[in-house]
């Protein structure tokens, strides 16, 4: 069923293709991914851009 459904979705973006903006975005969006995604891999991030592990702080009431 699935396989169906991204088949439908294959043939709709045959017949109407995105713009170059649009692609261009995407490719953009994914190489700041990447980009973050080897900074932190090879330890060149920031420690005050980390995400402290832990409980979430409570709101008080």
């Amino acid at each position: 069923m699935n396989n169906l459904i991204w088949l439908l979705r294959a043939s709709k973006w045959a017949r109407n293709p995105p713009s170059a903006r649009r692609v261009k975005l995407v490719l953009a969006i994914v190489a700041a991914g990447l980009a973050i995604a080897a900074l932190e891999g090879l330890d060149l991030w920031p420690d005050w851009a980390t995400v402290e592990e832990g409980r979430a702080p409570r709101i008080p009431r």
